[in-house]
């Protein structure tokens, strides 16, 4: 019953969704928007509405589990306070609706804060007369995606698509007279749970999600363009990335990062810079092979090379021409703090500002020396350690430094209010210092 062959595992959520793309492109037609169900969801539909280039949205479904046996779905409430039940299910299981009402009441409040965290003052999507495409990162009972479509076909939409990477055959079976049109890419016969055909299946945070969103209300301008990249780094090293240029241009922005290009909150703080008039490049600087290999760690790749390879995108960039004449920052976070400063030593002329975030710049000891352009530096937090290290390298830099704490990074270490704060200041470092440079 597979519709179609699949390499599997899915390395993430974020691979599942682009695949689920091309799949789903055919069916966003009239005024589409693309509803993911939190907080799996999002992700899948956050790649999906973005190669579509279709708004994104949340819809908030609450699955309703038994008393002693949450797990165990019944049920299920949507954000416009329908409850469905699934009635064969409570008979074999011998409970009533009535068990269940303490249960349904909680969800109500569950679901009524979430909201609140996650849509905030911003209105509920207009889903009428156009193709919803709903989307989940899987289906093993049915039960919360079939509310969140019945909710969708209350509206009256265009044409209503259900999209998800996996789903369990019976599930799938039971969901197909739900919806217009049903895009699953794998329907493996021995399917027991969704996180089963995922590599990565990091359970995620409020936080995640409104950092998705966040990104998604950036406005984007009319001739904003995205496209992959790969770029040669040395060897048979060669290192991925997501290449955007607004219309108008000041210059370009490399984020450094070990293996995030697809971070909401990365994306969240690049579509700011973008707005500020420079090209972003978000650059893997581990390639997907070793990235695994290590298991998230630096699998033994230090600063010294992590700032090669960041020099050889600063060089392409250079090249490509769009930006050739313009000024390129850099902003290192995590393991690209250290690197983007070995960079920055290591190619002066073509290096304007960098804006390091979080991660132990006092890595690249053996270059603050020779590291000439203004550094700004975020501390997300105040452990003394970090800021200790972080005074003691800023204080062997050979250029002028500034040094922030990040606004309610001690309190939201992955908040999209963090990551917007982090994407503000650094556009206005660079603006500013390239204005010293006319």
């Amino acid at each position: 019953m597979n519709p179609l062959p699949v390499s599997l595992p899915f390395a993430d959520r974020a691979e599942a969704g682009r695949r689920l793309a091309e799949r789903a492109r055919p069916f966003a037609a009239a005024d589409p928007i693309v509803v993911a169900l939190p907080r799996g969801g999002v992700p899948v539909g956050a790649e999906l509405a973005r190669r579509l280039r279709v708004p994104l949205d949340i819809l908030m479904v609450r699955k309703i589990g038994l008393p002693d046996r949450p797990e165990v779905g019944v049920g299920a409430i949507a954000e416009d306070g329908h409850v469905s039940f699934d009635d064969d299910a409570l008979a074999r299981l011998r409970t009533s609706r009535a068990e269940l009402a303490g249960i349904v009441r909680a969800e109500r409040a569950e679901l009524a804060r979430r909201l609140a965290t996650y849509r905030g003052s911003h209105p509920s999507p207009r889903l009428t007369g156009r193709d919803v495409i709903v989307v989940d990162d899987g289906a093993a009972t049915g039960g919360t995606a079939r509310a969140a479509l019945r909710m969708v076909r209350r509206q009256r939409p265009n044409r209503l698509i259900l999209a998800v990477p996996v789903g369990a055959p019976g599930a799938v079976r039971a969901l197909r007279s739900e919806a217009d049109h049903l895009v699953v890419l794998t329907v493996p016969e021995n399917f027991h749970a969704v996180g089963e055909w995922y590599r990565d299946f990091t359970q995620l945070t409020d936080e995640y999600v409104t950092a998705v969103l966040a990104e998604q209300r950036v406005p984007a301008a009319e001739s904003d363009s995205e496209r992959g990249v790969r770029i040669r780094a040395g060897g048979d090293v060669h290192l991925d990335g997501d290449l955007s240029v607004p219309p108008s241009l000041h210059g370009a922005v490399v984020f450094a990062l070990g293996h995030g290009r697809h971070d909401p909150r990365q994306r969240a703080a690049a579509a700011i810079v973008r707005r500020a008039g420079y090209a972003t490049l978000l650059l893997d600087l581990f390639t997907e092979s070793e990235w695994r290999r290590a298991n998230g760690t630096s699998g033994g790749i230090g600063p010294d090379e992590l700032g090669d390879r960041l020099g050889a995108a600063v060089r392409w960039l250079r090249r490509a021409s769009a930006v050739a004449d313009r000024p390129v920052g850099l902003v290192g976070s995590g393991t690209g703090a250290a690197a983007a400063l070995v960079a920055a030593a290591r190619h002066p002329d073509d290096v304007a500002a960098v804006v390091a975030q979080g991660g132990r710049i006092d890595l690249a000891e053996n270059r603050l020396a020779a590291v000439r352009a203004p550094v700004l530096v975020l501390v997300e937090g105040n452990d003394p350690l970090v800021r200790e290290l972080t005074e003691w390298a800023l204080g062997r830099l050979g250029g002028p430094f500034e040094l922030r704490v990040a606004a309610h990074a001690e309190h939201e270490p992955e908040g999209g209010d963090a990551w917007r704060a982090a994407g503000t200041a650094a556009a206005e470092w660079f603006e500013s210092h390239r204005r010293n440079r006319q």
